[in-house]
C-alpha cells in the first residue's frame, strides 16, 4: 500500500526488505535490497546510496536472539546501549532518534503517507455495542493504557468483570489465538491502544481482517481502537468482516 500510494504520487521508493521478516511479493517490482536485520550499517549505507531521505517502518518484525542477530559494528552499538532489553517501543524510539540525529533520515509514519488507514471516531459499522460492552470495553481500554505505560504490548481482552488477556511481544494474533477456550472471554472486547509515550511514526496499533477472524473465534463482542492513533488495514474490507461476525468496531479517545 505505501509502495502503491509513493508510485501514484510519484514518490520515488526503495524498500530495505529484512531477510526472513518481509514477503517475497511486497517488493516485486520495486527497487530494494534485502538486508538481515543484524547489518543496520549495511542498510543505512543503501538508503544513502539510493539518495533516500524520508524514511517510513511497516510491516511485523520478529526480535531475534543475540545468536541470530550476528550483528554489524552499527548494530552492536545499540547492543552496547542496552536497548535490546527494551520494549518495543523504547527500542525502536532510540532507534529513530539515533538515525536521524546521526544519519541524518527523516522519520515519517506510515499515517502521513496513507492518512486514510487512522481510526476514526466513533462506531465503524451496524454494530452497536451495548452497556454490558461498554463496561468490558472500559476495563478493556484501561488494561490496554497500563500495559502500553509499561512498554509491554498494546492490546487487552477484557470482559464486564475481568481481564482475561494482555499482550506481550507475540503479538494482538497470538494473544487471541492463546485464548484456547472461548468460554472464558465470551462477551469480551479487545482494545488496542497506543502506549501512552509512544513514538508515533513508528509501530502504532494495527488491526486487519485477521484480527476480526481471531476475535469472532475467541468468542468476542467487539474490538476498540484509540481513535486517530491507530490503524485500520483496509478498513471497508475490515468493516465488512465485523458486519458479518456480529462484532462492533469502534474509535475511541484514550
Amino acid at each position: 500500500m505505501l509502495i502503491r500510494s509513493c508510485r501514484e504520487t510519484e514518490r520515488p521508493v526503495f524498500v530495505i526488505a529484512l531477510t526472513g521478516q518481509c514477503d517475497l511479493e511486497t517488493v516485486v517490482g520495486v527497487d530494494h535490497a534485502w538486508v538481515p536485520i543484524g547489518k543496520a550499517g549495511r542498510s543505512i549505507k543503501l538508503l544513502k546510496a539510493n539518495h533516500v531521505e524520508q524514511v517510513v517502518m511497516a510491516g511485523n518484525v520478529t526480535k531475534p536472539t543475540l545468536l541470530q542477530l550476528m550483528p554489524d559494528a552499527k548494530t552492536l552499538k545499540f547492543i552496547a546501549g542496552g536497548l535490546l532489553n527494551k520494549g518495543d517501543d523504547g527500542l525502536l524510539s532510540a532507534i529513530v532518534q539515533d538515525l536521524e540525529t546521526n544519519d541524518g533520515f527523516t522519520f515519517i509514519g506510515v499515517h502521513d503517507v496513507l492518512p486514510d488507514l487512522l481510526t476514526p471516531a466513533g462506531v465503524l459499522g451496524k454494530i452497536q455495542p451495548s452497556k454490558t460492552d461498554q463496561q468490558a470495553l472500559t476495563l478493556a481500554v484501561k488494561a490496554a493504557l497500563d500495559l502500553g505505560a509499561k512498554d509491554l504490548g498494546q492490546a487487552a481482552v477484557a470482559t464486564p468483570e475481568n481481564i482475561v488477556a494482555l499482550e506481550d511481544r507475540s503479538g494482538t494474533d497470538a494473544m487471541l489465538k492463546r485464548l484456547v477456550d472461548p468460554a472464558e472471554a465470551v462477551g469480551g472486547v479487545l482494545a488496542k491502544m497506543c502506549k501512552p509515550d509512544q513514538e508515533k511514526r513508528a509501530d502504532l496499533p494495527t488491526i486487519g481482517v485477521i484480527t476480526v477472524e481471531h476475535a469472532k473465534r475467541a468468542g468476542l463482542s467487539g474490538i476498540a481502537l484509540q481513535a486517530t492513533a491507530s490503524l485500520i488495514i483496509d478498513r471497508p474490507a475490515v468493516i465488512k468482516a465485523v458486519d458479518e461476525a456480529g462484532l462492533f468496531l469502534i474509535g475511541v479517545p484514550s
